[in-house]
């Protein structure tokens, strides 16, 4: 069966779906989307019936790309209201027996059972180790045996409403949410290979209305917290100084603005007309300079929060999220961070920043998948055959192409 999954992420700026197919541990993006996005606030759905028609124009033109309709999706959710419960569980094994995947998911499951409190919801459980017999330690006991199996994890949870109108609104549909997750978990595992992630360390992703800030200590997340601040403050900021709309501040932004000032030329300049209707010539050293303030500010508050959600040394920083995009965005990140490292998508087809987390979530998923030696796709087989464009040919054994068929085969 191919691994085939679709992964959604729900922003302000915009409504992220993207489809990718994990071969030989390798990610392929066969679809990747982005669609304006309405009726949201702060990554939450507050208007169903806006947020409804944009993932409707989000899906169609994804199942445009592949030919094939979406029934089922991975989503992601924002960190606001997330707590974090350090849980241990254990169950019996029958020595006879290897360890299988259904016996992993047990033990985890056995994590939380009866210690969630009303009105959340569970969105990971991050197992850090398992031991067999209380005596080995191992990462995946996947195929060995024992009489007992016991883990400790990082059980995540939000509160439900967060979660249930993002399902209600996919369900109106016609869409099963077969798993959630939080934001960061996509950003670490898009970039993990990138930095040393045995050792303690933080993500951060810049959107477009709020900054998520996240602690990962050997690959599992631990903490979070979230600024509400992010890339609609720089346009606020170059709407306001310039009088002018914030879709010309936006573009701005984009286009000629850089993050770091110093990098700026004062010749290099833009024109745009004003909310009076006059032409204003922008240059780009001043829209830096703006850009660069508000950057710097945020950049500042992610690095405090950091402090506030751990003590330990930080020995990586990933920093993601679309307004990374910004030009020159790497130079303010190391004059402000040690060990910083700016995600640059690798994937074809995804090769924005604003993907990060959607596309992330397809490899944290996979990962969950391996643990439990498990199989999954979005498509059934005869999807997946659609999707490939092969069709089974039924061929005569007793024809010419039949006897060619059956000499290779036999022989």
């Amino acid at each position: 069966m191919r691994k085939i999954i679709a992964s959604l992420d729900i922003g302000d700026s915009s409504i992220k779906l993207v489809v990718g197919e994990i071969v030989k541990q390798r990610l392929n993006i066969l679809a990747c989307i982005d669609i304006p996005s309405r009726g949201v606030k702060n990554g939450f759905i507050v208007n169903p019936e806006s947020a409804i028609e944009s993932l409707k124009d989000c899906f169609k033109k994804a199942e445009e790309n592949i030919g094939l309709k979406i029934k089922k999706v991975l989503i992601s959710v924002p960190s606001n209201g997330a707590l974090y419960y350090l849980l241990e569980g254990a169950i019996s094994l029958n020595p006879e027996n290897s360890i299988s995947g259904q016996d992993i998911m047990q033990v985890m499951q056995s994590t939380v059972y009866k210690k969630i409190p009303e009105g959340q919801e569970i969105v990971s459980i991050l197992p850090s180790k398992f031991r067999i017999n209380d005596t080995e330690v191992v990462d995946n006991p996947l195929g060995m045996k024992g009489e007992k199996l016991a883990t400790k994890v990082v059980a995540i949870t939000v509160p439900r409403k967060n979660v249930e109108i993002i399902i209600r609104c996919l369900e109106k549909m016609d869409v099963k949410v077969f798993d959630i997750a939080l934001n960061p978990l996509g950003d670490f595992y898009e970039f993990k290979d990138k930095v040393d992630a045995n050792l303690v360390g933080a993500t951060i992703n810049i959107g477009s209305s709020i900054t998520e800030v996240a602690i990962f200590n050997r690959g599992i997340l631990t903490n979070s917290e979230v600024i509400n601040m992010g890339g609609k403050n720089i346009d606020k900021d170059l709407s306001y100084v310039y009088k002018i709309r914030p879709e010309e501040a936006r573009y701005i932004k984009e286009t000629i603005a850089l993050a770091d000032k110093n990098m700026a030329s004062s010749n290099e300049a833009i024109i745009v007309e004003n909310l009076n209707g006059e032409k204003v010539k922008i240059n780009q050293y001043d829209a830096s300079e703006i850009v660069m303030s508000r950057l710097a500010e945020i950049l500042k508050l992610a690095k405090k929060q950091i402090n506030l959600l751990t003590k330990k040394e930080i020995s990586y920083i990933i920093i993601a999220g679309g307004t990374t995009e910004i030009g020159e965005f790497k130079f303010l990140a190391e004059q402000i961070f040690k060990n910083v490292y700016v995600g640059n998508i690798s994937e074809i087809g995804a090769r924005n920043n604003i993907y990060s987390s959607a596309v992330g979530l397809i490899k944290y998923y996979d990962s969950r998948l391996r643990l439990r030696n498990k199989d999954f796709s979005i498509f059934t087989v005869e999807e997946q055959e659609e999707l490939s464009g092969y069709k089974k040919i039924n061929i005569n054994e007793n024809s010419i192409l039949g006897k060619i068929f059956g000499y290779f085969f036999d022989n």
